[in-house]
């Protein structure tokens, strides 16, 4: 083949997106490649570009990885959120909504470079093996993991395996002087995706839920059982920063606050289907607010605006993402995964969740929270403006709401710029504020333990240590961070008090203590707490 033809080719091949996705081609190519060029169909075009591609070009191509860019490369093509992943990358994403993975079961940090039992995994197990909070793993089957710089990924991989099999860890615990060995079988190991229960007040429970994924209904069940027992008559529901997950768990949370036969959520793409509520929910009466914020997405948005346009409760917060596209799951043969937009999720009242976007324009869809903020919308509900033509109204008390992407809430709740510092930031991202409360518990475990028997001990008199914040000073200090003034210090200090004594409750207890002391300085939940009251 000539100079020119390859040129041709080639120049034909930047134009094309080069895979097809589920046909492979059966060509038969001779020594001097022959393209079979005689069926002018899209698909057979893609796959001649392939073919060119892995054949005739000049340097040694990546098949595997060329493949993959051209299932991307479509994808982008058509909307924000179809998308595609490796069966790696399958794998991490299905963990969190699937319900568990295969395991040791300890909730862990890394300290420096060692690995920090926070917590081991109530009836897991490393418990029944007995690996206790605040124990360094040192090595796995022999091989150190501590002082060897080992990524964390490194370590988790070597740590989880599959149900039934052993593993050797060698661990360090304070009051023994040699390194102590442990076989632990690891077995599934449950991921929550409610991420705290407690009472917020009397006769007001709290729930958070994290993500949607397979045992969410099942989770909230046991915590409405749990709240109502200790005479809960009104819900606070958090769906702050939640992403969303399966539309199914979406839809039977929210069939436990409705009545029969109301409607909950509708998708319309090339077929429409509707989700009706059962009438067998556990909270059909009681006042419910459901609390969002910008990053409140897809599955939450269902809950939120089922309960709002059903006129079940009030929503509080700013307005959510507006994440309204249904996804499908299409597993190729190799386990990787394709999720391709099949419909639009539409409230009770017609609205349509998802927020505008240009097709192919993935970079204009990514800088919408910059957007937001820079147009102060996250600052006042006065920036925020609706044209008329998509205005709905609730079903029952027929109060006005608006379409155009997410949920506005009932109440607006302005973000505040002022409680987290750009010095308090800059501490986190260097894992400051962290390594210190580590450090602090792991020394002061026992003491923490013998002094307070109960967390409302523990809520009522602790306070961190001055010398714990000293600390982080001097080490922020050394790595150039420091207030830009005494305000800005005195700022700082007042949230990262109550930041150090939530993650301390946290090590000692678990997240439903974390969320009750981060809890008293969220100006969303305390709106929902002046409005119950």
């Amino acid at each position: 083949m000539d100079t020119g033809t390859t040129i041709k080719v080639r120049e034909k091949v930047n134009v094309v997106l080069f895979f097809c996705l589920f046909v492979f081609s059966s060509l038969t190519v001779d020594a001097q490649i022959k393209l079979n060029l005689s069926r002018n169909t899209p698909i057979q075009k893609l796959v001649n570009a392939e073919m060119a591609i892995n054949q005739l070009y000049v340097d040694t191509v990546d098949e595997k990885k060329l493949v993959e860019e051209g299932i991307r490369g479509m994808l982008r093509s058509l909307d924000p959120h179809s998308s595609y992943a490796t069966k790696e990358e399958v794998k991490a994403l299905q963990e969190p909504l699937n319900g568990n993975f295969e395991g040791i079961g300890v909730e862990f940090n890394m300290i420096e470079d060692t690995l920090l039992v926070i917590q081991p995994v109530v009836g897991g197990p490393s418990e029944k093996a007995g690996i206790l909070a605040g124990d360094r793993i040192v090595s796995v089957e022999g091989t150190p993991i501590a002082g060897v710089r080992m990524s964390k990924e490194e370590i988790m991989r070597r740590l989880r395996g599959p149900k039934g099999t052993k593993v050797k860890l060698g661990i360090i615990r304070q009051g023994f002087d040699e390194e102590l060995s442990f076989r632990v079988t690891r077995d599934k190991i449950p991921v929550k995706s409610i991420t705290a229960t407690y009472m917020l007040c009397p006769e007001v429970g709290y729930i958070r839920i994290g993500n949607f994924g397979a045992t969410t209904h099942e989770e909230f069940l046991s915590s409405l059982q749990k709240l109502q027992k200790q005479g809960m008559k009104s819900l606070v529901l958090d769906l702050q920063e939640n992403g969303g997950g399966y539309m199914k768990a979406a839809v039977d949370v929210s069939n436990e606050f409705l009545q029969g036969r109301d409607l909950i959520v509708y998708t319309d793409g090339r077929e429409r289907s509707e989700f009706r509520a059962k009438g067998n929910g556990h909270f059909r009466t009681g006042k419910l607010y459901v609390l969002v914020d910008e990053y409140t997405a897809s599955a939450a948005e269902i809950v939120t605006g089922a309960v709002q346009d059903q006129d079940r409760g009030l929503v509080v917060g700013r307005r959510t993402f507006g994440k309204g596209l249904v996804q499908r799951q299409i597993t190729l043969p190799d386990t990787s995964m394709i999720r391709l937009t099949i419909a639009h999720y539409y409230t009770p009242a017609g609205r349509c969740i998802q927020k505008p976007y240009v097709k192919g324009q993935l970079d204009d869809y990514a800088q919408d929270m910059q957007n937001r903020l820079r147009h102060g919308e996250l600052m006042n509900a006065d920036s925020i403006h609706f044209a008329d033509s998509l205005r709905y109204y609730t079903l029952r008390r027929h109060r006005p709401v608006y379409g155009g992407g997410g949920i506005m809430p009932d109440y607006f709740v302005p973000l505040d710029t002022t409680i987290y510092t750009r010095y308090h930031r800059a501490l986190q991202a260097r894992n400051v504020v962290l390594n210190a409360n580590l450090r602090y518990v792991d020394d002061h475990r026992r003491e923490l333990t013998r002094q307070y028997k109960d967390f409302v001990t523990f809520r009522q008199n602790f306070q961190i240590p001055q010398a714990v914040i000293k600390g982080i000073i001097d080490d922020g200090e050394k790595l150039g961070i420091r207030p830009r003034d005494d305000a800005e210090m005195e700022t700082t200090l007042k949230y990262m008090r109550l930041q150090l004594k939530a993650l301390v409750a946290r090590d000692l207890w678990g997240m439903d203590e974390y969320f009750a002391i981060m809890n008293e300085s969220s100006p969303i939940v305390q709106a929902a707490v002046r409005l119950l009251q």
